[in-house]
Protein backbone atom coordinates (compact mmCIF):
# COMPACT_ATOMS: atom_id res chain seq x y z
CA UNK A 1 0.00 0.00 0.00
CA UNK A 2 1.14 3.38 -0.92
CA UNK A 3 2.30 5.73 1.71
CA UNK A 4 0.69 9.00 2.08
CA UNK A 5 3.63 10.42 3.37
CA UNK A 6 6.06 12.48 0.84
CA UNK A 7 9.14 11.25 3.34
CA UNK A 8 8.06 7.50 3.01
CA UNK A 9 7.52 8.06 -0.65
CA UNK A 10 10.59 9.56 -1.24
CA UNK A 11 12.62 6.86 1.04
CA UNK A 12 10.52 4.08 -1.65
CA UNK A 13 12.23 6.80 -4.50
CA UNK A 14 8.33 7.30 -5.37
CA UNK A 15 7.35 10.49 -6.44
CA UNK A 16 6.60 13.44 -4.25
CA UNK A 17 4.79 16.39 -4.78
CA UNK A 18 7.52 18.49 -3.06
CA UNK A 19 11.09 17.20 -1.51
CA UNK A 20 10.81 16.28 1.67
CA UNK A 21 12.36 18.22 4.23
CA UNK A 22 13.55 17.53 8.56
CA UNK A 23 16.19 17.76 10.24
CA UNK A 24 18.94 15.68 12.33
CA UNK A 25 18.44 16.86 16.06
CA UNK A 26 15.18 19.01 15.26
CA UNK A 27 13.82 18.61 18.76
CA UNK A 28 16.69 20.61 20.53
CA UNK A 29 18.50 23.35 22.40
CA UNK A 30 18.13 25.99 19.56
CA UNK A 31 14.22 25.91 20.31
CA UNK A 32 13.41 28.30 23.26
CA UNK A 33 10.52 25.98 23.84
CA UNK A 34 12.78 23.20 24.25
CA UNK A 35 15.28 25.13 26.57
CA UNK A 36 12.38 26.07 28.78
CA UNK A 37 11.30 22.11 29.20
CA UNK A 38 14.92 20.96 30.45
CA UNK A 39 15.21 23.95 32.57
CA UNK A 40 12.05 22.61 33.89
CA UNK A 41 13.10 18.88 33.94
CA UNK A 42 16.40 19.97 35.58
CA UNK A 43 18.45 17.92 32.44
CA UNK A 44 18.54 15.78 29.59
CA UNK A 45 18.18 12.07 30.88
CA UNK A 46 15.11 13.27 33.02
CA UNK A 47 13.66 14.08 29.72
CA UNK A 48 13.88 11.54 27.85
CA UNK A 49 12.46 9.06 30.65
CA UNK A 50 9.98 10.80 30.97
CA UNK A 51 7.38 9.60 27.86
CA UNK A 52 5.11 12.72 28.05
CA UNK A 53 7.69 15.30 28.24
CA UNK A 54 9.80 13.14 25.41
CA UNK A 55 6.07 13.50 23.25
CA UNK A 56 5.87 17.15 23.73
CA UNK A 57 9.47 17.63 22.82
CA UNK A 58 9.07 15.51 20.03
CA UNK A 59 6.44 17.37 18.74
CA UNK A 60 7.85 21.26 19.32
CA UNK A 61 9.54 21.42 15.96
CA UNK A 62 6.35 20.23 13.91
CA UNK A 63 4.68 23.08 15.88
CA UNK A 64 6.88 25.54 14.42
CA UNK A 65 8.11 24.69 11.50
CA UNK A 66 6.25 22.86 8.17
CA UNK A 67 7.86 19.41 8.56
CA UNK A 68 7.39 16.61 6.73
CA UNK A 69 8.80 13.99 9.55
CA UNK A 70 9.19 13.94 13.45
CA UNK A 71 11.49 11.71 14.97
CA UNK A 72 11.56 10.65 18.75
CA UNK A 73 12.90 12.13 21.20
CA UNK A 74 15.51 9.86 22.93
CA UNK A 75 19.71 9.55 22.56
CA UNK A 76 21.76 7.02 21.06
CA UNK A 77 23.28 5.44 24.30
CA UNK A 78 19.74 4.05 26.05
CA UNK A 79 20.74 0.71 25.15
CA UNK A 80 24.04 0.64 26.91
CA UNK A 81 22.31 2.97 29.98
CA UNK A 82 19.64 0.11 30.12
CA UNK A 83 22.70 -2.55 30.56
CA UNK A 84 23.78 -0.65 33.32
CA UNK A 85 26.86 1.53 32.23
CA UNK A 86 25.36 4.16 34.38
CA UNK A 87 25.05 6.51 31.84
CA UNK A 88 25.50 10.51 32.74
CA UNK A 89 25.23 14.12 31.18
CA UNK A 90 27.87 16.49 32.66
CA UNK A 91 26.96 19.91 31.71
CA UNK A 92 29.00 21.35 28.34
CA UNK A 93 30.80 17.96 28.65
CA UNK A 94 28.13 15.07 27.33
CA UNK A 95 27.83 11.91 28.09
CA UNK A 96 29.81 9.70 30.01
CA UNK A 97 29.86 6.43 31.49
CA UNK A 98 30.54 5.40 34.88
CA UNK A 99 31.22 1.89 34.18
CA UNK A 100 33.03 1.63 30.98
CA UNK A 101 33.53 -1.63 28.82
CA UNK A 102 37.54 -2.51 28.70
CA UNK A 103 37.93 -6.54 29.79
CA UNK A 104 36.22 -9.75 28.78
CA UNK A 105 34.45 -9.71 31.81
CA UNK A 106 32.98 -6.51 31.44
CA UNK A 107 31.37 -8.12 28.27
CA UNK A 108 30.38 -11.08 29.73
CA UNK A 109 28.33 -8.85 31.84
CA UNK A 110 26.51 -7.00 29.65
CA UNK A 111 22.96 -8.04 29.83
CA UNK A 112 20.57 -7.61 27.03
CA UNK A 113 17.76 -4.93 28.01
CA UNK A 114 14.31 -6.11 27.96
CA UNK A 115 12.65 -3.67 25.51
CA UNK A 116 9.55 -3.24 27.71
CA UNK A 117 10.79 -3.33 30.90
CA UNK A 118 14.60 -1.63 30.68
CA UNK A 119 13.80 0.52 27.47
CA UNK A 120 9.57 0.73 27.86
CA UNK A 121 10.05 4.38 28.37
CA UNK A 122 11.23 5.02 24.75
CA UNK A 123 8.19 2.83 23.57
CA UNK A 124 5.84 4.42 25.42
CA UNK A 125 7.10 8.03 24.38
CA UNK A 126 6.57 6.33 20.95
CA UNK A 127 2.77 5.46 21.33
CA UNK A 128 2.33 8.73 22.63
CA UNK A 129 4.19 10.42 19.58
CA UNK A 130 2.13 7.79 16.97
CA UNK A 131 -1.44 8.67 18.41
CA UNK A 132 -0.64 12.28 18.74
CA UNK A 133 0.40 12.63 14.90
CA UNK A 134 -2.10 10.41 13.63
CA UNK A 135 -1.98 10.84 10.22
CA UNK A 136 -0.22 14.12 10.57
CA UNK A 137 3.32 13.10 9.73
CA UNK A 138 5.64 9.88 9.64
CA UNK A 139 7.54 9.31 12.96
CA UNK A 140 11.54 8.21 12.86
CA UNK A 141 12.49 5.51 15.37
CA UNK A 142 16.45 5.27 15.82
CA UNK A 143 19.67 3.81 17.00
CA UNK A 144 23.06 4.29 17.08
CA UNK A 145 25.45 2.07 14.97
CA UNK A 146 27.05 -0.89 16.98
CA UNK A 147 30.71 1.00 16.44
CA UNK A 148 29.59 4.37 17.26
CA UNK A 149 27.73 3.03 20.45
CA UNK A 150 31.22 1.31 21.69
CA UNK A 151 33.10 4.29 21.05
CA UNK A 152 31.51 5.42 24.39
CA UNK A 153 31.07 2.26 26.04
CA UNK A 154 35.14 2.07 25.75
CA UNK A 155 35.78 5.48 25.98
CA UNK A 156 33.69 6.14 28.38
CA UNK A 157 33.09 9.22 26.97
CA UNK A 158 32.98 11.67 24.01
CA UNK A 159 36.43 11.24 22.54
CA UNK A 160 39.23 13.04 20.15
CA UNK A 161 41.76 10.09 19.43
CA UNK A 162 39.72 7.43 20.54
CA UNK A 163 42.60 6.10 21.45
CA UNK A 164 41.22 3.12 23.88
CA UNK A 165 38.72 1.45 21.53
CA UNK A 166 40.94 1.71 18.74
CA UNK A 167 43.97 -0.03 21.00
CA UNK A 168 41.30 -2.73 21.57
CA UNK A 169 40.76 -3.07 17.82
CA UNK A 170 43.65 -3.16 17.28
CA UNK A 171 45.20 -5.59 19.98
CA UNK A 172 41.99 -7.85 21.00
CA UNK A 173 39.83 -7.49 17.67
CA UNK A 174 37.87 -10.87 18.59
CA UNK A 175 37.05 -8.74 22.55
CA UNK A 176 35.68 -5.68 20.32
CA UNK A 177 33.24 -8.22 17.80
CA UNK A 178 32.02 -9.96 20.79
CA UNK A 179 31.05 -6.24 21.72
CA UNK A 180 29.75 -5.40 18.66
CA UNK A 181 27.88 -8.62 18.65
CA UNK A 182 26.16 -7.87 21.47
CA UNK A 183 25.11 -4.09 20.81
CA UNK A 184 24.02 -5.79 17.51
CA UNK A 185 21.75 -8.21 18.62
CA UNK A 186 20.10 -5.64 21.35
CA UNK A 187 19.62 -3.00 18.58
CA UNK A 188 18.09 -5.64 16.45
CA UNK A 189 15.15 -5.73 18.96
CA UNK A 190 14.91 -2.23 20.13
CA UNK A 191 14.27 -1.06 16.47
CA UNK A 192 12.24 -3.94 16.18
CA UNK A 193 10.39 -2.64 19.33
CA UNK A 194 9.66 0.72 17.85
CA UNK A 195 8.36 -0.39 15.28
CA UNK A 196 5.73 -2.22 16.88
CA UNK A 197 4.93 0.65 18.97
CA UNK A 198 4.73 3.06 15.81
CA UNK A 199 7.27 4.89 14.35
CA UNK A 200 7.26 4.63 10.32
CA UNK A 201 10.79 4.47 9.65
CA UNK A 202 14.10 4.00 11.01
CA UNK A 203 17.61 5.30 10.80
CA UNK A 204 21.00 4.33 12.15
CA UNK A 205 23.51 6.82 13.31
CA UNK A 206 26.69 5.89 12.68
CA UNK A 207 28.45 9.41 14.21
CA UNK A 208 32.22 7.94 14.46
CA UNK A 209 32.36 5.37 11.49
CA UNK A 210 34.29 7.57 9.42
CA UNK A 211 37.06 7.90 11.87
CA UNK A 212 37.67 4.54 11.15
CA UNK A 213 40.66 3.18 8.69
CA UNK A 214 39.58 2.78 5.30
CA UNK A 215 40.04 -1.09 5.84
CA UNK A 216 38.43 -1.29 9.53
CA UNK A 217 35.19 0.45 8.33
CA UNK A 218 33.69 -2.72 6.94
CA UNK A 219 34.69 -5.17 9.45
CA UNK A 220 33.83 -3.03 12.32
CA UNK A 221 30.80 -0.49 11.25
CA UNK A 222 29.44 -1.38 7.75
CA UNK A 223 29.08 -5.24 9.10
CA UNK A 224 27.49 -4.99 11.60
CA UNK A 225 24.73 -2.01 10.75
CA UNK A 226 24.20 -4.94 7.42
CA UNK A 227 23.44 -7.00 10.37
CA UNK A 228 20.68 -4.85 11.55
CA UNK A 229 19.54 -4.22 7.93
CA UNK A 230 19.17 -7.75 7.21
CA UNK A 231 17.04 -8.65 10.55
CA UNK A 232 14.46 -6.05 10.08
CA UNK A 233 13.83 -6.79 6.43
CA UNK A 234 13.92 -10.53 7.36
CA UNK A 235 10.75 -9.72 9.89
CA UNK A 236 7.21 -9.81 8.93
CA UNK A 237 6.53 -7.20 11.00
CA UNK A 238 9.46 -5.11 10.17
CA UNK A 239 10.13 -6.08 6.20
CA UNK A 240 8.16 -3.16 4.88
CA UNK A 241 9.20 -0.19 7.35
CA UNK A 242 12.31 1.77 5.44
CA UNK A 243 15.35 2.37 7.04
CA UNK A 244 18.53 5.11 6.41
CA UNK A 245 21.83 4.30 7.34
CA UNK A 246 24.09 7.29 8.10
CA UNK A 247 27.85 7.38 8.36
CA UNK A 248 29.29 10.73 8.95
CA UNK A 249 32.61 11.48 7.10
CA UNK A 250 31.71 7.85 5.08
CA UNK A 251 30.99 9.78 1.51
CA UNK A 252 33.92 6.94 -0.04
CA UNK A 253 31.76 4.02 1.42
CA UNK A 254 28.72 4.81 -0.40
CA UNK A 255 28.45 1.73 -2.69
CA UNK A 256 29.27 -0.31 0.28
CA UNK A 257 26.49 0.98 1.89
CA UNK A 258 23.88 0.80 -0.69
CA UNK A 259 24.42 -2.74 -0.60
CA UNK A 260 23.44 -3.45 2.50
CA UNK A 261 20.03 -3.43 1.01
CA UNK A 262 18.67 0.00 3.26
CA UNK A 263 16.62 1.98 1.77
CA UNK A 264 18.01 5.64 2.14
CA UNK A 265 21.51 7.26 2.90
CA UNK A 266 22.54 9.95 4.97
CA UNK A 267 25.38 11.89 3.40
CA UNK A 268 27.08 15.35 5.36
CA UNK A 269 28.01 18.09 3.80
CA UNK A 270 31.69 17.10 2.85
CA UNK A 271 29.49 14.87 0.01
CA UNK A 272 28.83 15.91 -3.69
CA UNK A 273 25.31 15.24 -3.74
CA UNK A 274 25.43 14.54 -7.56
CA UNK A 275 28.60 12.21 -7.42
CA UNK A 276 26.83 10.58 -4.58
CA UNK A 277 23.47 10.21 -6.94
CA UNK A 278 25.36 8.88 -9.80
CA UNK A 279 27.39 6.41 -7.36
CA UNK A 280 24.22 4.76 -6.11
CA UNK A 281 22.04 5.10 -9.28
CA UNK A 282 18.29 4.17 -8.29
CA UNK A 283 19.13 1.51 -5.71
CA UNK A 284 18.85 3.60 -2.31
CA UNK A 285 17.21 7.16 -1.68
CA UNK A 286 19.43 9.71 -0.59
CA UNK A 287 19.33 11.89 2.63
CA UNK A 288 20.76 15.39 2.84
CA UNK A 289 22.96 17.74 2.94
CA UNK A 290 23.02 21.56 3.66
CA UNK A 291 26.33 21.81 5.83
CA UNK A 292 24.73 23.07 9.47
CA UNK A 293 26.46 26.70 9.66
CA UNK A 294 25.04 27.43 6.82
CA UNK A 295 22.36 28.32 8.81
CA UNK A 296 24.03 31.36 10.77
CA UNK A 297 24.02 32.70 7.47
CA UNK A 298 21.42 35.33 6.31
CA UNK A 299 18.18 34.14 4.68
CA UNK A 300 19.60 35.34 1.36
CA UNK A 301 22.96 32.84 1.64
CA UNK A 302 20.56 29.91 3.01
CA UNK A 303 18.27 30.18 0.44
CA UNK A 304 21.32 30.32 -2.28
CA UNK A 305 22.85 27.01 -0.98
CA UNK A 306 19.38 25.33 -0.93
CA UNK A 307 18.97 25.96 -4.15
CA UNK A 308 22.47 24.47 -5.03
CA UNK A 309 21.63 21.29 -3.60
CA UNK A 310 18.12 21.19 -5.03
CA UNK A 311 19.79 21.94 -8.91
CA UNK A 312 22.25 19.81 -8.33
CA UNK A 313 20.00 16.45 -7.18
CA UNK A 314 17.56 17.40 -9.66
CA UNK A 315 13.70 16.17 -10.35
CA UNK A 316 14.26 12.69 -10.00
CA UNK A 317 12.84 10.79 -7.46
CA UNK A 318 14.59 9.90 -4.08
CA UNK A 319 15.99 12.89 -1.94
CA UNK A 320 15.38 13.97 1.41
CA UNK A 321 16.35 17.54 2.03
CA UNK A 322 18.34 17.41 5.72
CA UNK A 323 21.73 19.06 7.24
CA UNK A 324 24.56 16.77 6.59
CA UNK A 325 24.51 16.46 10.54
CA UNK A 326 22.39 17.82 13.54
CA UNK A 327 21.60 21.36 13.66
CA UNK A 328 23.54 23.44 15.87
CA UNK A 329 22.29 24.72 19.29
CA UNK A 330 22.94 28.04 19.05
CA UNK A 331 20.92 28.32 15.36
CA UNK A 332 18.22 31.22 14.68
CA UNK A 333 14.80 29.09 14.81
CA UNK A 334 14.27 31.61 11.95
CA UNK A 335 17.04 30.73 9.99
CA UNK A 336 15.32 27.07 10.10
CA UNK A 337 12.21 28.73 8.40
CA UNK A 338 14.12 30.14 5.86
CA UNK A 339 15.61 27.27 5.00
CA UNK A 340 12.28 25.19 4.83
CA UNK A 341 10.79 28.03 2.87
CA UNK A 342 13.84 27.48 0.20
CA UNK A 343 13.18 24.07 0.13
CA UNK A 344 9.09 24.34 -0.86
CA UNK A 345 10.00 27.56 -3.28
CA UNK A 346 12.82 24.96 -5.42
CA UNK A 347 10.52 21.82 -5.07
CA UNK A 348 7.81 24.07 -6.64
CA UNK A 349 9.84 25.16 -9.00
CA UNK A 350 11.26 21.97 -10.33
CA UNK A 351 8.40 20.46 -10.29
CA UNK A 352 6.79 23.72 -12.95
CA UNK A 353 3.87 24.73 -10.41
CA UNK A 354 5.98 28.34 -9.82
CA UNK A 355 7.97 30.43 -11.86
CA UNK A 356 11.31 31.98 -10.55
CA UNK A 357 10.51 35.72 -10.16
Amino acid sequence: MESKFRFIKALKRQAVDSTPVWMMRQAGRYLPEYRAVREKMGGFLAMCKTPEVACQITLQPLKRFDLDAAIIFSDILTIPDAMGLGLKFQTNEGPYFENPVRTAADINNLVLPDMEQDLGYVMQAVRLVAHELKDKAPLIGFCGSPWTVATYMVEGKSSKQFSVIKAMMYQESALLSALLDKITKASCHYLHAQIAAGVNAVMVFDTWGGILANDCYQPFSLHYMNQIVQYLKSQPQTKDTPILLFTKNGGQYLEKIAQTGCDAIGIDWTVDIKKAKAQVGQSVALQGNLDPCVLYANPKVIEAEVKKIMQVFGQSPGHIFNLGHGIYPDINPEHVQAMIAAVRKYSALQRGNEHEP
